[in-house]
């Protein structure tokens, strides 16, 4: 799991615990009601959903959580009809404290979402759907899109065939690549048996809130792909049509899960929720880099063995990591023993340095780390720029258990309480002035 993922805790709604995870410090509080399954911890593992949900989080207070019978959440057996869903819902929001909240029903969500909204008009502030539906069967002369009862059993055990080496992708991302793959199926073994899989297919197939549609008065967003395949476009066209006042937005693409391409949605719901549409990337950032590495290491691991350096390693990887949560830096890369991360405060970096070094003495272990702070640029999810070679040369002078700083990085904390004791002036490899 990413370091950024937050801790799961556990909501009781009756007898069943509801498992749940808040990020973010927004102004507003935001549920994301997830479609078919979902497990809180797995889905931070694809770095398109954990993109998905940092973005949602750098607005609201986000609230999550994996309904009863999938994910984390206990399975009791059976599968929970929309007024337990509901409830759940209700549970977790008394557990966090929220009294109001946005809701953001995208795919199977999206029923329970409107119900919710039409419900409890008192604790919801707005809803947005996403590929979502008012009903899966039977189809009629109002809605001519909903499958046959003979193509929803033959897609129920399909899925139930194929899950954990197919589990749907095909319609639910189209285009995905080897990687998501892997790490789709995992997610789909974690969340769900094949038999649980194929029964909450059935049990979706029974519902329909078209007449729920009418009485949702909250302001409303429907935004739909309109290449979407598993919901069609006149679906989201449908569901804007009957919630009163709703804004429908059609939008490029076959994916139907929210998180491929998620910026091109995650915009039009912040603009929709906070009333300002979101300022593009900057293309560099001002940040304080870190870099670490273990002193000494190919000895250590010629003498340690293969098995007994890989443990060790693993404990150096995690006690970093751990460290990295707690200031809040962000980890960039790893290459063997070494980490890049980058802070956007010299002062939480600095500390963050100390408790490493601290941290891997109970390990048997030296760390050196250097910091500089800088103008990065941002190339995708990649940071570069001099001030990364800047802070991987001061790193070069640190000393087994030393954490070394550039002299930008020592004024910029002045009044911090920390103290310096001066290494006078170096000439770094490569790094101009």
């Amino acid at each position: 799991m990413p370091s950024r993922a937050p801790e799961t805790r556990y909501a009781k709604s009756g007898d069943i615990n509801i498992a749940y995870q808040v990020v973010g410090e927004g102004p507003l509080d935001l549920v994301l009601v997830p479609g078919f399954v979902s497990h809180l911890e797995l889905d931070w593992d694809d770095s398109g959903h954990a993109r998905f949900l940092e973005r949602l989080a750098s607005f609201s207070r986000l609230i999550r959580f994996d309904k009863r019978g999938t994910g984390l959440s206990d399975r009791p057996g059976g599968l929970p009809d929309l007024e337990t869903r509901m409830a759940d819902v209700r549970a977790v929001l008394d557990t966090v404290g929220s009294e109001r909240a946005a809701l953001f029903g995208y795919s199977e969500g999206g029923p329970m979402s409107c119900l919710f909204a039409a419900t409890f008009p008192e604790r919801t502030s707005a809803l947005v759907l996403y590929g979502s539906y008012a009903k899966r069967q039977d189809p009629d002369e109002d809605y001519p899109w909903a499958a046959t009862q003979a193509e929803r059993l033959a897609y129920a055990e399909e899925v139930e065939r194929t899950w954990g080496e197919e589990s749907d992708l095909g319609r639910m991302a189209p285009n995905a690549d080897e990687a998501m793959r892997r790490w789709w199926n995992a997610r789909a073994r974690a969340s769900a048996s094949p038999g649980a899989a194929r029964d909450l297919i059935l049990m979706n197939s029974q519902i329909d809130v078209r007449h729920v549609l009418p009485a949702i008065t909250v302001p409303t967003l429907v935004l739909h792909r309109s290449g979407d395949v598993d919901s069609r476009v006149d679906e989201g066209r449908y569901l804007a049509r009957k919630i009163a006042g709703a804004r429908f937005l059609e939008l490029p693409g076959e994916a139907h899960v929210p998180w491929v391409d998620s910026d091109q949605i995650v915009d039009e719901v912040e603009e929709f929720l906070t009333g300002a549409r979101p300022a593009p990337e900057a293309d560099r950032v001002l940040a304080t880099v870190l870099f670490t590495d273990i002193v000494g290491s190919t000895e250590l691991a010629a003498r340690l063995g293969d098995r007994s350096w890989r443990e060790l390693l693993e404990r150096h990887h995690a006690l970093v990591r751990r460290e990295l949560i707690r200031y809040r830096g962000d980890e960039r890369d790893t290459a063997g023993d070494g980490f890049f991360a980058t802070f956007d405060g010299p002062a939480r970096a600095i500390r963050c340095a100390h408790a490493i070094v601290d941290g891997v003495n109970e390990l048997g272990l030296e760390v050196r780390a250097g910091l500089h702070t800088g103008e990065c640029e941002l190339i995708g999810e990649k940071v570069g720029g001099i001030a990364v070679h800047t802070g991987a040369r001061v790193a070069a002078q640190a000393g087994p258990g030393e954490v070394v700083v550039s002299s930008t990085v020592k004024d910029l904390v002045a009044g911090s309480g920390l103290e310096f004791e001066d290494r006078g002036v170096h000439e770094l490899n490569g790094v101009p002035d």
